[in-house]
């Protein structure tokens, strides 16, 4: 009898090359198994499942994990107003971890000890895998044939045409993950310092031209309406969202970063909704959290960022750090009004009952209704003396400008 494996599946090049080779040259028993974090249409699921059994595998099996990836980590993603090195909302990164645990899940209801999963030695995605792996199944055997072969892209393609595999190798000269929260997109230009993705490169090729005005409500930091429809799952709209702000290529940029193995990486991406959430979420934070509220959720958003992208889902401290982030979100309530344009957005205003401007205290630069101007004289007279005590002992040091 053939040994049985759950390959983790996403039908790009590298788990089809994966399929194919496992199931006719190492003798596996493959079962390919997809994990949806919300980057797929029914029809695209269906057309997998057609590709998979195709190439190799004996059975296919589809896990839906979208609900559970917005519950356990997009949602923190908004609340942390996360974007790593200020422009990557680390789309595709975050899906990892979940379908690291969901392939595990799936093997151990099949009796399967052996997973594998199409990763490279020279990326972040096989740390991310396998640390779930190690900490939840560490009996489980783990395969990598790409990175264990070191095999390259033209490597792959050469195989699939030499088994007589029909395969759309133009298309495959770029590696495009999509899922709920956005698109990445590497390639050859993104193995170099300078080069452009072209356009093809991207999924979206066409655009709208001209300008759109859209309305998102948070109720305590979730996005529950867009346009004044609303929606029960936020997944929902946020598929929404993308499809409306995706024809104007909103999101789209190039991430320069750290890798978990210590390299600096370099990936395309376009993440529409994402974008336009965070800033819209931001935006309406302004208005409804303290100053130091907002100071603090900075910090611990970055670092919560940094532990999803370094594949550390399951250190202890991140349960903390949602505790906090859930805590924070008491008042952020609220609509949030934007404006799309090609290549672009800004928000163009907040309206929300816990409006910190609204306090009555005082309109900034027009009015005061709190105070008086001899209390300023008092107030700054206090704030100023500890660098007034400071450069009366250390005279020399007194700026020259």
């Amino acid at each position: 009898m053939k040994k049985k494996l759950v390959l983790a599946y996403s039908g790009g090049l590298d788990t089809s090359f994966c399929t194919h080779y496992l199931s006719n040259q190492e003798g596996f028993e493959v079962h390919t198994a997809i994990v949806n974090t919300g980057g797929f249409s029914e029809e695209e699921l269906k057309a997998l499942e057609i590709k998979a059994i195709k190439f190799g595998a004996t059975k296919h099996h589809i896990i839906d994990a979208t609900d559970d990836y917005f519950n356990h980590c997009i949602r923190f993603l908004i609340f942390g107003n996360v974007m790593r090195n200020r422009n990557y909302p680390i789309s595709v990164s975050s899906e990892r971890s979940f379908q690291a645990l969901k392939v595990i899940n799936y093997a151990r209801s099949m009796g399967i000890n052996t997973i594998a999963h199409g990763s490279t030695g020279a990326g972040n995605d096989q740390v991310r895998f396998e640390a779930i792996f190690q900490v939840m199944a560490p009996e489980i055997e783990v395969i990598a044939p790409i990175r264990d072969m070191r095999l390259s892209r033209e490597q792959e393609i050469d195989y699939l045409i030499k088994a007589g595999l029909e395969f759309n190798f133009e298309k495959s000269k770029y590696s495009i993950n999509q899922g709920l929260w956005g698109t990445s997109v590497g390639g050859k230009e993104t193995l170099t310092s300078g080069q452009e993705l072209p356009e093809d490169a991207y999924p979206v090729k066409n655009f709208k031209t001209g300008t759109e005005a859209i309305e998102i409500e948070f109720l305590e930091g979730i996005p529950i309406k867009l346009n004044g429809e609303s929606f029960s799952n936020p997944v929902k709209l946020i598929q929404s969202l993308e499809s409306i702000s995706s024809v104007y290529a909103i999101g789209r940029d190039v991430h320069v970063g750290e890798t978990i193995i210590g390299i600096k990486g370099r990936v395309g991406f376009q993440a529409s909704a994402a974008y336009i959430l965070i800033n819209a979420h931001y935006s309406l934070e302004k208005h409804v959290l303290s100053k130091w509220q907002q100071h603090w959720k900075e910090q611990l958003g970055n670092w919560y960022g940094m532990f999803i992208h370094e594949g550390l889902f399951l250190e202890p401290v991140m349960r903390d750090i949602e505790t906090f982030l859930i805590n924070s979100q008491r008042n952020v309530s609220g609509k949030v009004f934007v404006r799309l344009r090609p290549f672009s957005f800004n928000v163009t205003g907040v309206e929300t009952s816990k409006d910190l401007m609204n306090s009555g205290f005082a309109r900034y630069g027009e009015e005061i209704g709190a105070w008086t101007g001899d209390d300023v004289k008092g107030f700054t007279k206090i704030f100023s003396n500890p660098m007034k005590i400071y450069y009366t002992v250390n005279s020399q040091e007194k700026p020259e400008i």
